[in-house]
């Protein structure tokens, strides 16, 4: 009998394989599950070499994936002005005094995850506000949807953004009577202001990725798919994998600006190897629902002046889809509108017809206004339903901005299901919580349209067996058995025999990538 290097026993074993649901111990050899069964039959494999670990009745599950993350982005935040818990614009002021007091050496006052939802005064701040309270430095505050933010008069001024100022797939809100610019930036307008905030250093930004991937594991990801922002970020990945310092997997989203790159170089989703590897390119269609720029085919309900907006023509989009997939990538499009998911799949159509490809696994990223004619279009192109349960919390306000019948079909998860459509989910982290049982309570515990909401064992899919399909990987990962790969997640409680609200409450007490253990709570 072949001898393990580590052997879990005495352990509540969810495998969420049908063939053997439950288990009592864990073999693992080479970074591989080399047994699943009961105590005695686990025993058999253990040597004066085997690393024994005593569950002590703890839950295993298989290793967590998040399947959309801001990495990089989630560790920034952490080191910024956080503006979740401000009430009003008064409160955000007296934080942008603090903050400055308190960071006198930085140049520019970043942060945000501000919700005007929230506010007394029910409205954005401007850039008049941010001045109140500093004007002698650039000030910009980004909203939690990550699609609009506010400036303040020096930031717009280092910007070069005035009156005549207009910019591709963006809005600049402008004041009604001096036409003057309010401060308030709606998509590819904020880029006008990233492009003179100074970058930051390969050493912080190295930084920024070991502690997200700490934070990351604290929470039993085995895998995340890492949405990147720049080239740094993946010469930064590339070097920390060198050194042995990525302690999860990761399956890289590459913005679509880096799409003639890749071209150039041949690379193809799956370049890579187990820990770090090529993944999907990542398309913007369109806003967010907070910031009322999701393309929806009918005016907003609260905002009837206003349909959102489209990030590209049809005729763009539909070129850029057709160039990643010839060239055997995958595809994530953000589109959160019914108007952007419609024209995302017209694009999706449109390229499959020209360059037929079975299991191109294709993903809509949010897909969050849907109809059911939107979900069976999705399921004849085959495409995944990448979605982020904690939305359904955090967007509380949903039925006030598009009204009750659309608000029907917003994050469907058991409509999308239940057709037969893959669904797999993500935190987009640092928007929401990067702790995926706040995720499966979520779906769980859901309160709007109930009738959406998803079992436990449902819910767990889409962050484990579902998930692993997503990046090709449904043959190494995803389900506790013999061959895959031994990604684990030990948790305190049994999140299929606790109350729905007890879900949020279990904590991750260790977690394990190949046979490796990576955290250990205190």
């Amino acid at each position: 009998m072949k001898h393990a290097d580590v052997v879990i026993l005495n352990a509540n074993v969810i495998t969420l394989n049908s063939r053997q649901p439950k288990a009592e111990a864990i073999a693992i050899v080479d970074n591989r599950i080399l047994a699943v069964g009961s105590n005695e039959e686990i025993c058999g494999y253990i040597s004066d070499r085997t690393r024994v670990i005593d569950a002590d009745g703890k839950t295993v599950v298989p290793g967590f994936i998040d399947c959309h993350v801001h990495m990089t982005k989630f560790e920034q935040y952490l080191q910024t002005l956080d503006l979740r818990n401000a009430y009003s614009i008064d409160e955000i002021k007296r934080e942008i005094r603090k903050y400055a007091k308190e960071n006198p050496g930085r140049s520019w006052i970043l942060g945000g995850r501000w919700d005007h939802e929230k506010f007394s005064e029910r409205r954005y701040p401007t850039r008049w506000d941010l001045d109140e309270a500093v004007s002698v430095k650039p000030v910009l505050l980004i909203r939690v949807c990550g699609h609009i933010g506010v400036a303040n008069t020096k930031a717009l001024e280092i910007a070069g953004i005035g009156k005549e100022t207009h910019v591709n797939g963006g809005i600049i809100d402008k004041d009604p009577e001096s036409g003057e610019p309010n401060g308030i930036l709606r998509e590819n307008a904020l880029s006008l202001v990233w492009r003179v905030i100074p970058k930051p250093s390969m050493t912080e930004l190295q930084e920024a990725c070991i502690r997200s991937c700490q934070k990351a594991v604290e929470n039993g990801l085995t895998m995340v798919h890492w949405i990147v922002d720049s080239a740094d970020e993946i010469r930064i990945i590339q070097k920390l994998y060198n050194e042995g310092k990525i302690p999860l997997r990761i399956y890289l989203g590459i913005p679509v600006e880096l799409l003639d790159e890749l071209f150039r170089l041949g690379l193809i989703t799956g370049f890579g190897n187990d820990m770090v590897r090529l993944g999907f390119v990542k398309i913007f269609v369109d806003g967010s629902l907070g910031g009322h720029t999701a393309a929806l085919k009918q005016p907003y309900v609260d905002k009837p002046e206003t349909s959102g907006m489209l990030i590209y023509t049809q005729r763009k989009l539909d070129r850029l889809i057709m160039k990643a997939h010839e060239a055997c990538l995958q595809v994530a499009v953000h589109a959160i509108g019914d108007k952007a998911i419609e024209s995302s799949l017209k694009a999706f159509s449109n390229a499959l017809k020209k360059f037929p490809r079975r299991g191109h696994r294709h993903r809509i990223e949010h897909c969050s206004v849907l109809n059911s004619m939107l979900i069976k279009r999705m399921k004849k192109l085959g495409l995944i339903a990448s979605i982020q349960p904690h939305f359904v919390v955090s967007d509380f306000w949903v039925i006030d901005r598009v009204g009750y019948e659309r608000a029907r079909w917003i994050y469907p998860f058991k409509t999308l299901m239940d057709e037969g459509i893959i669904v797999v989910s993500g935190s987009d982290c640092p928007v929401e919580p990067i702790n995926p049982l706040l995720g499966i309570w979520a779906m769980v515990a859901r309160k709007n349209f109930s009738e959406e909401s998803l079992t436990v064992e449902e819910a767990f899919k889409t962050y484990t067996l579902n998930a692993a399909y997503a990046s090709f990987d449904e043959d190494k990962k995803g389900t506790i058995e013999v061959g895959k790969l031994a990604d684990l997640t030990v948790l305190s409680e049994d999140p299929f025999n606790v109350p729905q609200e007890g879900i949020k409450n279990i904590s991750v007490e260790m977690n394990i990538v190949g046979g490796e253990i990576v955290y250990t709570r205190a």
